[in-house]
């Protein structure tokens, strides 16, 4: 595989936003308001930050996607358009979008699109029609990477052009949370709650356990495993396959998740594509990548339906199956850049010498180090306790306010 892979990670917030730039990603992915997917999981940006997003990736040379992906009503229309004449005018590079009056008027302003996971596209005519629109294309995630490779043979076969002229890319979903419904087509919340999951609404009851009422009255329950709640995509350790079937872009889900998740996972399939293509794909660098992926929020892993699965792999907890977890322990006051120090106040926890931390912040991103020193009172300590500040070595640059957490090895799930 010598082709270049584009890897496309999600920003829910400015801080995930960092971690991904942090990771290497070559594309990110975003919501502004409420016309997305994630309207309700995250804290989406507005429409005023888009200049600002913009020009904070250009400076990497990172291309930013505006998802403008829910299904649209004749009420939603104006706020769609106003998002696509923002976007166009501040040089986002593509909306990801898949009501067909979202991308009739993205393409109208001049602005590139993607199709989203929500058209199912599912085979070579679907393609060959989305074309005229589109560049990029995201395929329904319920394919196999046979099928998916026959779709990519069939666009470079029959010379298959977007509205650039050239090839279409084909865009798969690489890690992350799968739904139980058809590339997300699910009515679930809408039935309970009156939330539809395809206005960016879902409260993701399918999360839930359940039990079973027989007409009689005698009631079961379902042990052991959440039926309708999906593990988690995981690719890592058959990359070298899904790159083979001549994807050109790999997605990685989380716009609802955390920023040390976003730099954890982007970083693992960065590497691991590179390794693919310098031939470094080797089983202990699988191991290595899949430990690290284990050790953010998961559902556990399983790999989609890729490799032919007819049914789906399900939890076995609610929450996080994550081995390490992230404990709040205070704010970061100051940092100091020529001794490389940084000033920290203790709130929660306290802090002890060979600690592993996190530091988190709108543009510090994801800072993890492991303390070898401590001072307090501009003393040598081996422990700051609780309600102090403190002080200790840090080579890379925080800033004041950001949120220092304690990284540690988790003994139970997070449930909720």
């Amino acid at each position: 595989m010598t082709h270049p892979v584009e890897i496309m990670a999600p920003a829910g917030n400015r801080e995930c936003l960092e971690a991904a730039l942090q990771a290497g990603a070559d594309s990110v992915y975003f919501g502004v308001g409420q016309l997305n997917m994630r309207a309700k999981a995250t804290n989406n940006f507005s429409a005023s930050d888009l200049p600002e997003i913009v020009d904070r990736c250009n400076t990497q040379d990172v291309k930013t996607y505006l998802t403008l992906n829910t299904v649209l009503y004749d009420k939603d229309l104006p706020m769609m358009k106003e998002a696509v004449d923002l976007a166009a005018k501040a040089g986002v590079s593509a909306v990801i979008a898949s009501d067909q009056a979202a991308i009739m008027y993205a393409r109208r302003q001049g602005l590139p699109v993607h199709i989203s996971t929500q058209a199912n596209i599912s085979n070579s005519e679907m393609v060959r029609f989305y074309s005229n629109f589109a560049d990029v294309m995201v395929l329904a995630r319920e394919l196999s990477l046979q099928q998916v490779a026959e779709i990519v043979k069939t666009i470079e076969s029959e010379q298959i052009t977007g509205p650039s002229g050239e090839l279409v890319r084909i865009e798969v979903f690489a890690h992350g949370a799968l739904c139980m419904a058809v590339s997300g087509k699910c009515y679930l919340s809408l039935h309970t709650y009156n939330t539809s999951a395809n206005r960016g609404a879902c409260r993701q009851n399918c999360r839930h356990t359940y039990r079973v009422e027989s007409d009689d009255g005698n009631e079961l329950e379902i042990d052991n495993e959440y039926i309708m709640s999906p593990k988690d995509l995981c690719t890592i350790d058959f990359l070298d396959e899904v790159l083979k079937s001549g994807i050109r872009v790999l997605k990685i889900e989380g716009r609802g998740r955390s920023a040390e998740y976003v730099k954890t996972v982007t970083r693992c399939y960065k590497e691991a594509a590179e390794a693919v293509c310098a031939d470094r794909y080797t089983e202990d660098n699988i191991r290595e990548w899949k430990s690290r992926l284990a050790s953010v929020y998961n559902r556990g892993f399983w790999d989609g339906y890729y490799l032919g699965r007819k049914l789906g792999e399900w939890a076995e907890k609610r929450g996080s199956a994550a081995t390490m977890k992230k404990l709040y322990a205070g704010d970061i006051l100051n940092y100091f850049a020529r001794p490389r120090v940084a000033h920290a106040i203790l709130k929660s926890e306290s802090l002890s010498a060979g600690d592993r931390i996190l530091i988190i912040g709108e543009t510090t991103g994801v800072v993890e180090y492991q303390i070898d020193s401590l001072w307090v009172d501009d003393q040598p300590a081996q422990q700051a306790t609780k309600g102090v500040e403190c002080t200790f070595p840090l080579p890379e640059k925080v800033r004041t306010g950001d949120t220092l957490y304690l990284w540690v090895q988790r003994t139970e799930p997070v449930f909720g």
